[in-house]
């Protein structure tokens, strides 16, 4: 990319919703996310100048505007041009290019920054296997369907979860034998991660969320901070290097410092951290500010800054989220991701 389309994508990313204009129809169906930083809103991913951005859309208002210049599409923000020759990208489930599903909304452990328990029931869809199974399917058989990934919440126990996703990559292998499947468990003992690798799983996703010790007390009081990086670290015993990645929230109060620390340990085990800047919104906000404070927004000079030296720790591991074939990496919409953006 070039500088300036990263700046774009930063100012996006860290502004608040697209407004859509009453009579523009969309040629496909937004996504209604109920997992990741867009978890109860609509959102359609917007692509510019081989970026591309997911944002929150309105039809009443919104800090920046979709218009239709003629044969094409643009942004504007202050009744300015932003961004010319947009495109819209369609989301196959979640995602661009993926069948990524969310197989449970409940779950027991409350981090404060999570929107995904908090929706209301209409909003969350407790899906059986077998529609899971279908909805994935029915993707699979899509113009540019590339991948599948599995996301869950913990509503009975973390075994119990990943044995429930275990079954389900075990259902797509069999029926989509060459598509790379990734999954995003909360994984606590060594024996979930094997049984999710043994499944036919290629990639993971374990989340840290934070390597600030005191506000992961904080925001996920009922986690083990410790149980988490020895899960990250058996992964990429099993996975194998640049196949394991990892949350890092940013904007929670914690220094730059702690971050890149955090994106270090993860590079010396093999793991590519996903640096995610922290989305306030109307489901979030209240528990965060109890457990924290007021907090000061994600600037997008922040995020870019963090991407560029981001990227130079994973030049010395010889690791980058490019050789992703699932999950956030894969998507490039929600971050701005090291050797693609910066």
């Amino acid at each position: 990319m070039s500088p300036r389309t990263a700046r774009l994508k930063a100012e996006l990313l860290a502004g608040g919703a697209m407004m859509i204009p009453r009579d523009f129809r969309f040629p496909f169906l937004p996504s209604r996310s109920t997992a990741g930083p867009g978890a109860g809103s609509t959102s359609v991913v917007f692509s510019f100048g081989g970026t591309r951005a997911k944002k929150t859309i309105s039809r009443d208002k919104g800090e920046f505007e979709l218009t239709e210049d003629g044969d094409g599409l643009s942004i504007r923000r202050d009744n300015k041009q932003m961004i010319k020759d947009v495109v819209l990208i369609p989301t196959l489930l979640h995602a661009p290019y993926q069948a990524f599903v969310n197989i449970e909304s409940r779950c027991i452990y409350d981090c404060k920054f999570c929107n995904t328990p908090r929706l209301l029931p209409n909003v969350t869809r407790d899906l059986n296997d077998d529609k899971i199974m279908q909805m994935i399917l029915e993707a699979s058989e899509k113009e540019g369907f590339e991948s599948v990934a599995i996301t869950s919440a913990v509503f009975e126990s973390p075994t119990a979860t990943v044995q429930r996703m275990a079954g389900l990559v075990q259902r797509v292998r069999q029926f989509l034998p060459r598509t790379p499947i990734g999954v995003e468990p909360f994984a606590t003992r060594p024996d979930e991660i094997d049984m999710l690798k043994d499944a036919g799983a290629d990639e993971i996703k374990i989340n840290m969320e934070t390597f600030d010790r005191n506000i992961f007390e904080k925001v996920c009081a009922k986690m083990d901070f410790d149980l988490i990086l020895h899960a990250i670290n058996h992964s990429c015993e099993v996975f194998g290097r640049n196949k394991v990645c990892s949350n890092i929230i940013f904007g929670l109060g914690e220094t730059d410092e702690n971050i890149l620390e955090g994106v270090k340990v993860l590079a010396n085990m093999g793991a590519v951290a996903t640096l995610r800047a922290l989305r306030k919104n109307e489901h979030n906000i209240s528990e965060l500010e109890k457990a924290l404070g007021r907090l000061e927004p994600v600037t997008p000079e922040r995020m870019l800054h963090l991407a560029k030296e981001q990227k130079k720790i994973l030049k010395r591991h010889r690791l980058t989220p490019l050789a992703f074939k699932t999950m956030c990496h894969a998507c490039l919409s929600c971050d701005i991701v090291p050797f693609w953006d910066v």
